[in-house]
C-alpha cells in the first residue's frame, strides 16, 4: 500500500486566479433550498467507518465546515460506526473524533443501544422546540432505522414523515444497508437522495481527488490542524490494511470527503465545485 500522504501537501502553493471569490455570498450561503433552518434544527451527521478510509477525511471536513464563523452556531451531532451489512474490518475513527467533537459524539460500533439513547437526549429538545433533524449518512440507512423505531416508540406524536430529513448520495450505502432498513427508512422519513459526491458536474461538489491543489497558506487555526494530521495518520495506518478497502485516491496522496455532500446539500453549499475550491472557501 502507497502511504497517504495527503497533509504534506498543505504546503503546495496555489496560483492566485479564482481564490478570492467563488461568488460566495453571506447570504447565498445560509439561504438554505433544502428547508434546513439554522436556528432550530440539528445536523446528525452518522459515519460508518467502515472499511473505507474515507471517512476520515468526512471527518475533518465537516469539523472544519462546522468551525466557519457562518455555520459555528449551527446545532449538530455525530455518531460513529453506522455501518450496515459490508464485509470488512472496521476503521477505528474515536482519536479523530474526540478531536474533531469533544463530547458531542455516540459510539455505536461499541454500543448500539447506548448511541441510540445518546443521540435521543440531543434530539428530543429539538424537536420539543419545533425543529427538524437532518441525517447526513455517511454510510448506511441501519442507524437511522433503529433511530426512527426509538423515536416512534419514545415519542409517537412525531410526524416522523416531516421532521426527519435523511440525506444519502451513494447507491453503494444503499445497497449495504440490509434491505427491511433501507425500505423501512425510505418509508419512515423525508428520505432524499443526491447526486454522487464522488463524480465530477453532476450537481454535488466532487470531493473524491487522486491529486488537487490546496491552500496556499498552511492551516492557521491549530485545532483544525491537529484535526486534519490526525486524520492523515489514522488514514496512512488502516488504509487497505488487513483486508480494508483500498482507497487508491487516498493512497495516491489525494482526498476522499465525498460524504460531505450531503452536509453542503443541507446547507446550500452545493455550488463549491471541487476540493479545492473547499479548501479556498474554509481555510484561506
Amino acid at each position: 500500500m502507497k502511504k497517504c500522504n495527503f497533509f504534506p501537501k498543505f504546503t503546495v502553493i496555489l496560483t492566485l486566479v479564482g481564490l478570492l471569490n467563488f461568488g460566495f455570498s453571506q447570504k447565498n450561503e445560509l439561504s438554505i433550498a433544502s428547508g434546513f433552518n439554522k436556528n432550530k434544527d440539528l445536523i446528525l451527521a452518522q459515519f460508518d467507518c467502515k472499511t473505507d478510509v474515507d471517512d476520515l477525511h468526512a471527518i475533518a471536513a465537516f469539523a472544519t465546515t462546522m468551525a466557519d464563523p457562518k455555520f459555528s452556531n449551527i446545532k449538530y451531532y455525530a455518531v460513529a460506526g453506522t455501518y450496515g451489512v459490508q464485509e470488512g474490518l472496521y476503521v477505528p475513527p474515536n482519536s479523530l473524533f474526540k478531536l474533531a467533537f469533544g463530547d458531542r459524539w455516540a459510539d455505536a460500533h461499541e454500543n448500539l443501544e447506548n448511541a441510540i439513547r445518546k443521540v435521543m437526549q440531543q434530539i428530543q429538545p429539538i424537536l420539543a422546540n419545533g425543529g427538524d433533524i437532518w441525517i447526513a449518512e455517511a454510510g448506511q440507512s441501519d442507524f437511522t432505522a433503529n433511530l426512527v423505531k426509538a423515536i416512534e416508540s419514545q415519542i409517537p406524536n412525531i410526524a416522523v414523515d416531516q421532521r426527519l430529513h435523511v440525506v444519502q448520495h451513494s447507491n453503494w450505502n444503499e445497497r449495504s444497508t440490509a434491505p427491511g432498513n433501507l425500505e423501512l427508512v425510505k418509508q419512515t422519513t423525508d428520505y432524499q437522495k443526491i447526486p454522487d459526491g464522488n463524480v465530477p458536474n453532476n450537481g454535488s461538489p466532487n470531493f473524491r481527488e487522486d491529486e488537487f491543489i490546496l491552500a496556499e497558506q498552511k492551516i492557521k487555526n491549530s485545532k483544525l490542524l491537529k484535526i486534519w494530521q490526525e486524520a492523515d495518520r489514522l488514514c496512512t495506518q488502516f488504509n487497505g490494511m488487513e483486508g480494508r478497502y483500498d482507497n487508491e485516491a487516498i493512497s495516491n496522496g489525494g482526498v476522499d470527503f465525498s460524504d460531505l455532500a450531503e452536509t453542503c446539500y443541507i446547507l446550500g453549499l452545493n455550488k463549491i465545485k471541487d476540493s479545492k475550491e473547499f479548501f479556498s472557501r474554509f481555510l484561506n
